[in-house]
This record gives structure tokens, sequence and C-alpha cells, in this order.
């Protein structure tokens, strides 16, 4: 399902700005759910925004279901990215003119959806995530952790090919934390999509079914505990 092969990204300057990735290769199956760790700044986000067509390696390329993204039009990137792609961000991106269903219901309704059957699968993914009593609460009500459960619902909602999720538990108390991870997984595991979970928790990435450190030079398999 994706494919990425010697990705390289730099910024200010190119090749002789500040390089942030550096020969990363990754392959993804249907089905596979990952994590990736390492240390903060070492390019995670970054990482993720290429997979999902947000930026542009310096050299390299990433293939995802057959399609290589360089090669689309920013237009189809887009779509690409809105009709197979659920990505949650760390700064949850909620609209705060929107209520919470509606901000869950968003990609349905893109996708021309109609909008009586847009709100059922909008309050079955809040009352997955345990947040159905607030979908007519504004984002301004939320709590951190209530945002980053809105967000996530908002990822899934339309059962996307592929998952990407930054940190998704970082404003989680360890209760509801396990319960997102036990979600993020059931959906990955539930459809034909696969996930990729940027985590500094180990307690998350052990959830995965592999897990990958990211450094300086490269995208390694970490090796079992033994």
């Amino acid at each position: 399902m994706l494919v990425v092969r010697d990705l390289s990204k730099s910024y200010d300057g190119g090749p002789h700005g500040q390089r942030v990735l550096a020969g990363i290769n990754l392959e993804l199956a249907a089905g596979e759910y990952i994590a990736i760790i390492g240390e903060s700044g070492i390019g995670k986000s970054t990482l993720l925004n290429l997979i999902a067509g947000l930026d542009v390696p310096d050299s390299g390329s990433i293939h995802f279901d057959g399609a290589d993204l360089a090669q689309l039009s920013d237009d189809a990137r887009t779509r690409l990215r809105r009709t197979a792609m659920g990505f949650v961000f760390q700064a949850f991106h909620l609209l705060p003119y929107l209520t919470v269903k509606q901000n869950v219901a968003l990609p349905l309704n893109l996708g021309s959806m109609i909008p009586a059957k847009s709100d059922r699968h909008a309050m079955a993914m809040l009352d997955a995530v345990g947040l159905a009593p607030l979908a007519a609460a504004y984002p301004r009500r939320l709590s951190g952790g209530e945002m980053q459960r809105t967000a996530i619902a908002r990822a899934l909602v339309h059962r996307p090919r592929l998952i990407l999720a930054d940190e998704p538990t970082g404003n989680l108390d360890p209760e509801n934390a396990a319960h997102v991870i036990a979600v993020l997984r059931q959906q990955i595991k539930a459809g034909s999509g696969a996930g990729i979970l940027v985590t500094h928790s180990t307690a998350a990435a052990a959830t995965a079914d592999r897990v990958y450190v990211l450094t300086a030079d490269g995208l390694h398999p970490r090796e079992p505990a033994s």
C-alpha cells in the first residue's frame, strides 16, 4: 500500500540547509499498524507530512496505492488525502465555528455524503471515542483531551485506507489514551487500511505490529526486547 524509498528533506536552502530526514525507507501493507518513535525534533512529524502529501521531499519517492505522490498535482494530492487518508494532527485543527459532530462529519460531507447519513456515522464514531454527549458542543468548550478525541474521530469517520496519527495520546490521561489507541487499532484492523503512529509513549508503541526508531541516519526497526 505504501512504499517510501530513499526519502530526504531539508529546510532553508534544500540540500545545503538544515537536513531533517535522510535515506528514509519504509514499506507498509494493508492491515499493518506500525509505530515510529524517536527523539523530539528528529523529523517524525515531517515524515508524516511528506507521506500525506502536505509537503514535498528534496529527493526520494513515496508511492501510495501505486500512485507516485510527486507526479500528482496539488489538487490530486488533496483529493487523495481527503478520500483515502485520515490525519490526526498534534494541533487538532478543529474548526471553531463547527460543533463537535460537524467537525467529525466534515470528511463525509466533503465527500458528498447526504447529511442524515453523515450525521449517523459521525455520532457512531463519537460514541466510539466516548464523546457522544458533547456532539453539540463547540471546540472552545472542550478540554485538550476532548479536542484530541474529536480530532481522532474525524480522522477515522470516513474509514480511510491510511491513518496517520501524530502523537494522538499526547493530551490524554492513561485511561483515555489506552481507549483511543484501542479504537485506532480496531479501526485499522477492521478494514483494509493501514496505520502509522508517531508517539513518545512506550505503551502506545507497544500496541503496534512493528516499531521503528527514527534517527539522524534513517528509519530502523526496533529489535524486540530480549
